[in-house]
């Protein structure tokens, strides 16, 4: 796989398929601009070499042609302060404003290009589309790992029109992290998965139990393995038809020497509301009519516990409705410990994107961790085992 480093990008037009899918206010200012920072690095290299960068990238899901809210003009003074120069904008990606201005675009000038999914066919990863977006440029840089498991056309089906195909900086240290991890982790190696549903984790965890020694059950997927257990969870989330897998899953942790850790109590409330009442209950406790949104106090010194005693962490999914700040406390004790084991134990600690991502930056810890994922999705599927399509396109 060909890398930034190893190429020199003087007078060639890379076109830099990037991840800017960011969250945007009614106002359209971006509320998280971790992944445009990511990008910086890639970008300039290309233009410091004496190229020019024409970018590209979805935002949101439009629903079938151009939506105000979802246009990327509306990046446009973040990616001019992130670049530190002026950003020229195509209201097409592969209109004729984008072949003039990509025609016309000279070494050190940057260009970004309107949202790809205002095109379906971008979605349905269709040849003739790749082919009119390849034609901008003389070079395709993927620095997009966030959709690098989606075969679209600009993540993927672009590489076979470039004899020149390189990883940006974000795709390889997303690759090498994971590999990390996935391939010689100083141990003890403990992961911590969170989040909603089991039916989200399935395959991760099967995968993990490989690898572990400790792995860490949290967030809402944690009620059906009570019930699966027997247990009381009130009004907490159940994916019923998930107990039985729950129950398989801590049978097959125990033959391979895996060391579970569930929650000992739950932080629980009369409503799903920030202001509802609360009280902590035993796990298998959960009255009726109370639902489980957090983990509870002595959970939290156990899961401490856990994490600072390892060398490798993996995290993924929050403790509880983190975006409720009288139940983030679990999240936000986790993240602390992370960080913990990171500065005080020399622990490599990966953030698997997504939700935990966004607990670690909004506690303004992302820059303690060893490393925060920018792909949710793609980072699961590549521990998981599976080839992602954007790349295989690089390979």
């Amino acid at each position: 796989m060909k890398t930034v480093d190893s190429y020199n990008f003087a007078g060639k037009k890379a076109l830099v398929r990037v991840d800017f899918n960011v969250p945007l206010d009614k106002a359209y200012n971006i509320t998280d601009d971790t992944r445009i920072k990511a990008t910086i690095p890639t970008v300039l290299k290309i233009v410091n070499d004496g190229g020019s960068a024409i970018l590209m990238s979805h935002l949101g899901r439009p629903k079938g042609g151009p939506e105000e809210k979802y246009s990327l003009k509306h990046l446009l003074p973040a990616l001019t302060e992130a670049f530190g120069r002026e950003v020229k904008f195509a209201d097409d990606c592969i209109g004729q404003s984008a072949t003039d201005l990509a025609a016309s675009l000279q070494p050190g000038e940057i260009l970004l290009l309107e949202n790809l999914r205002f095109y379906k066919e971008e979605e349905k990863g269709d040849v003739e589309f790749a082919k009119k977006l390849a034609s901008l440029g003389d070079v395709w840089v993927n620095d997009a790992f966030g959709t690098a498991h989606r075969a679209h056309a600009s993540t993927a089906v672009m590489g076979q029109f470039f004899d020149d195909r390189v990883a940006g900086y974000v795709m390889e240290a997303e690759l090498e992290n994971a590999k990390k991890v996935l391939g010689n982790a100083e141990r003890p190696f403990t992961a911590i998965m969170g989040g909603a549903k089991i039916s989200d984790k399935i395959l991760i965890i099967e995968k993990l139990l490989d690898n572990v020694d400790n792995l860490i059950i949290g967030g809402g997927m944690t009620y059906t393995f009570t019930k699966a257990k027997g247990g009381q969870i009130g009004n907490s989330l159940l994916e019923a038809d998930k107990q039985e897998l729950a129950l398989e899953l801590l049978k097959k942790a125990e033959e391979k020497g895996v060391k579970i850790y569930m929650p000992l109590d739950n932080l629980c409330a009369d409503a799903f509301s920030n202001d509802a009442n609360r009280q902590v209950v035993d796990t298998g406790q959960i009255p009726d009519g109370w639902q489980g949104l957090d983990i509870g106090p002595k959970t939290i010194e156990l899961f401490k516990d856990v994490v600072s005693k390892s060398k490798t962490v993996l995290w993924n999914g929050p403790m509880g409705v983190f975006e409720f700040e009288n139940f983030a406390k679990g999240t936000n004790a986790i993240a602390e410990a992370v960080v913990k084991a990171t500065e005080e134990n020399g622990a490599f600690s990966l953030i698997g994107g997504g939700d935990s991502a966004a607990a670690v930056n909004q506690a303004g810890y992302g820059d303690r961790v060893s490393y925060v994922s920018t792909g949710g999705g793609a980072l699961l599927e590549y521990m998981e085992g599976k080839v992602l399509p954007g790349v295989a396109a690089l390979e």
